[in-house]
């Protein structure tokens, strides 16, 4: 029997990361497509909306120039009448004032209706043949065969000056510009040109020089006229973005401030939830405990009911540390501000700890300067602080370590406190994450303390409200320093005297004439002084 075939063997290739895009990347390509598309639907190559615009300014400056254009065509009409017979000229100028009636007319009928792609299309087309017939009108009266006694310097002044408000006018639709100038140009370089001369020669070339540089001159304009379209364009549209922006963050403000409610409202009745039976617990298993009504038949009993009783004290002031952080974080925590001794509180707070220090094998020293002013601050609010700081310390100092206590002056006339240990510390990437509510770095995670999270931050914000700093130090299986420093104006020595003078001890009296023959050097009451 023939061996069965082999199976392929199939090797999975590695999947390629895929590349997310960014938001700029995903707003450029969006402005190619619709740059796109919009030329597409253009008839000029630019967005519908600018060709729209252009017409409207194109017809704007037609109107304004009315009646420069009038007064030009009826000088014209005059000055050709006195080398012509006076109706062909005259017939001429009629015709002239009629194509402009037309085209001040179609401006302003452009201008009252509503624009639309269809109706920008259908008004470009008019006014390229408005222009068209304009441009035609001047060839008709510039190559007329009886100014042939005029002489060529004169027609080519009216021939530039022709062009150049032609190309003005129409500089914001370039081909109702080329239409209104071109028939003019080149029928005056034929004209020029088949004189056989030199001079008319040179007269033809200049005719088409002229024509281009005013081509050209008009193309500029409108270049111009498109960026500055396409900048007043894109400022909109940041301006429209950065309205979106604003109501989009602005809804989302609302929606944090409504869950921000909703949340001081169900943890203010939660804690009223929690602490009524909680409260029935710790009493009763205190009782229990303590076997006030007797002892119990069975002594493990007793142990039991000091275990209930722990977890009870420790659900409770996780409770309290909760409500703490969240009164702080809405911005509803009020400091009871009083003149209290730093040093002080810190060796309350070192009393308090020193019997679970020393259970655990830690020795804390004590480094305070002498004679320090009292602070301005909340008590409870700083010796809470001082206690987090120093029971994180103990948590995570390891038996036989060090923690030192230290307070004194800053250099700017402040007052700071330190707590070091020599800890197993954080790492650097960590720190960030331990400063957050509910954030546990991963040594207090392999810990078998592990505790809510709260102390760093609640002691963070309780040190920010009375406007002084927090910093975090520490090192890898080194240690870790905590520093807070409170600023100089909470200093009770750093206050100022009040400048006010104090009242005097008795009022002067206008009746008693003795008293303005009194001496100055001599006291008004001399009380106590013997005399």
């Amino acid at each position: 029997m023939s061996n069965p075939a082999e199976k392929p063997e199939v090797v999975q290739l590695p999947a390629e990361p895929v590349s997310v895009p960014s938001a700029a990347s995903r707003r450029a390509a969006l402005q190619r497509v619709r740059e796109a598309r919009d030329k597409l639907t253009s008839t000029s190559g630019t967005r519908p909306a600018f060709d729209a615009e252009l017409l409207r300014q194109y017809a704007q400056t037609r109107l304004s120039a009315s009646y420069v254009v009038m007064l030009l065509v009826v000088a014209t009409g005059v000055l050709f009448g006195l080398w012509m017979q006076p109706i062909p000229a005259a017939a001429w100028t009629c015709g002239m004032l009629c194509i402009h009636a037309a085209m001040i007319r179609s401006c302003r009928r452009f201008l009252a209706e509503p624009t639309s792609p269809a109706a920008t299309r259908t008004w470009r087309t008019r006014f390229v043949v408005l222009d068209l017939l304009y441009g035609l009108c001047w060839m008709a009266i510039l190559i007329h065969p009886v100014l042939d006694m005029v002489t060529e310097t004169l027609m080519m002044f009216l021939m530039l000056l022709v062009i150049a408000v032609s190309s003005m006018l129409a500089a914001y639709l370039p081909i109702a510009a080329l239409a209104a100038t071109a028939p003019v140009a080149v029928a005056m370089a034929l004209s020029f040109a088949m004189s056989g001369s030199l001079d008319n020669f040179i007269l033809a070339a200049l005719a088409i020089a002229a024509e281009g540089y005013f081509v050209l001159l008009a193309h500029r304009l409108h270049s111009s006229t498109f960026a500055t379209l396409e900048a007043r364009a894109e400022k909109d549209a940041l301006i429209g973005e950065l309205e979106q922006a604003k109501a989009i963050s602005d809804e989302a403000r609302h929606r944090a401030e409504s869950a921000n409610v909703a949340k001081s409202r169900f943890l203010a009745q939660m804690s009223h939830e929690l602490r009524t039976p909680l409260n029935a617990i710790l009493g009763f298993s205190e009782v229990m405990k303590s076997e006030i009504f007797g002892a119990h038949q069975v002594a493990v009993y007793k142990e039991y009911s000091a275990d209930i009783h722990n977890s009870g004290v420790h659900l409770l002031n996780l409770i309290n540390e909760i409500l703490d952080l969240s009164r702080i974080e809405a911005g509803r925590y009020e400091l009871n501000e009083e003149a209290v001794s730093l040093v002080g509180i810190v060796a309350d707070c070192h009393h308090l700890m020193k019997l679970r220090a020393s259970s655990r094998g830690i020795t804390i020293h004590e480094v305070f300067e002498q004679a320090m002013p009292r602070l301005w601050a909340d008590e409870r609010a700083i010796r809470q602080v001082v206690l987090n700081l120093l029971s994180n310390s103990i948590k995570f100092t390891p038996q036989g370590g060090e923690i030192w206590l230290k307070a004194g002056w800053t250099a700017s006339g402040g007052q700071y406190l330190s707590v070091k240990d020599s800890g197993s510390g954080i790492p650097e990437d960590e720190i960030p994450v331990v400063l957050a509510s509910f954030g546990q770095g991963s040594n207090s995670i392999k810990s078998a303390e592990q505790g809510a999270g709260l102390g760093l931050p609640i002691a963070k914000n309780l040190i920010d409200l009375h406007g002084g700093t927090f910093t975090l130090k520490s090192k890898l299986r080194i240690g870790t320093e905590v520093i807070v420093t409170f600023p100089p104006e909470r200093v009770m020595s750093a206050l100022a005297p009040m400048s006010e003078d104090s009242p005097p001890l008795q009022p002067e009296s206008s009746v008693i004439p003795d008293e303005k023959r009194r001496p100055r050097h001599k006291p008004i009451m001399s009380a106590g002084t013997g005399s």
